[in-house]
């Protein structure tokens, strides 16, 4: 369906558990967050539920993410549920990797579409400074698996963050010797990723140039999201850029976010959306959910302010809470 701004809204970023083996900076503190008991989180048959109420209305791809989806049971039983969905199209996944070695053949048995591998060093030093945990090796591992998988694409989140210009350009050579595409992605403002200094695509764009040569843009479309892409030669994958900062792309934004509680989001800055846990839990029927659903699409709002002066209706919850 459309929104009030006329944007077709056909994507659904699911958290299964803000739950997560890494502990990385700009995410959350050492010690973890406050975790929600698994009373609160949505079943998977409440899951099942919601999203055959979303694609009713047009949802046609769905994204797995957490916390870290793979720490909870089963999440190759549910994708393969997700794919079974009349309307639903493609199910993805994005994980940090730890747990993807022994999970990846039964997820992609299931019919997983695609997987986002969320990786900011390839230092072991530097990866184990970010995430508080020496687990580059699994990660890495995971890569290799899902290598093993061709017919299933494989991406590389990155997040610039306490790196050099060294990093950035180890990070991309992924990129040169697998058929990965390697994406930058700009620190949101959002709880701990406001304490770190900012890399914007035009910076780091100019780095990758200083050592890889001339980056050209590609027309094609490797993706759900607002992605953008550029060739280099002699590199197998593309390099990517997601610039909700320096390159604001809301005018195009085809999303809503459902947290691992149960509440429906229709853009990371704001608190606004529905809680559907509350309503599933108190007897609604289908008919009434989807009206639910619909309304918090219609008023998906044309941006975000993320440069502007704060509002009371800021998120004021960290991403792994809200779901990466």
């Amino acid at each position: 369906m459309k929104d009030s701004h006329g944007r077709t809204i056909d994507y659904v970023r699911i958290s299964l558990t803000d739950r997560c083996n890494l502990r990385c900076i700009y995410c959350m503190p050492e010690s973890g967050v406050s975790q929600i008991s698994h009373q609160q989180i949505l079943t998977y048959d409440e899951i099942l539920r919601i999203c055959r109420c979303l694609a009713s209305l047009g949802i046609k791809k769905v994204k797995l993410t957490g916390g870290e989806p793979l720490v909870r049971r089963d999440c190759a039983v549910l994708l393969g549920q997700l794919k079974r969905i009349p309307g639903i199209e493609k199910v993805t996944l994005t994980t940090n990797g730890v747990l993807l070695k022994e999970n990846m053949a039964a997820l992609a048995q299931a019919g997983l579409d695609a997987v986002n591998i969320s990786l900011d060093t390839v230092d072991a030093e530097l990866f184990e400074k970010i995430t508080r945990r020496d687990s580059l090796d699994k990660v890495l591992e995971g890569l290799g698996e899902a290598l093993r998988f061709p017919q299933i694409p494989v991406k590389i989140n990155s997040v610039p963050v306490l790196g050099d210009k060294e990093n950035l350009v180890r990070t991309a050579r992924i990129a040169q010797q697998y058929p990965v595409h390697v994406r930058f992605i700009e620190m949101m403002p959002i709880g701990y990723g406001k304490q770190f200094d900012f890399w914007g695509e035009d910076d780091v764009r100019r780095i990758l140039e200083e050592t890889y040569g001339p980056m050209t843009p590609c027309r094609e479309s490797y993706g759900n999201g607002p992605c953008h892409y550029f060739s280099i030669k002699g590199f197998q994958g593309k390099i990517g850029f997601i610039s909700a900062m320096t390159h604001k792309f809301c005018y195009q934004c085809n999303r809503v976010r459902l947290t691992a509680e149960g509440y429906l989001k229709a853009c990371l800055q704001f608190q606004t959306g529905a809680d559907l846990r509350e309503r599933l839990r108190g007897g609604c029927s289908d008919e009434e959910l989807t009206q639910v659903i619909e309304k918090v699409i219609w008023d998906k709002p044309v941006s975000h302010n993320f440069n502007e002066m704060k509002t009371t209706l800021d998120e004021q919850r960290m991403m792994s809470q809200i779901g990466g």
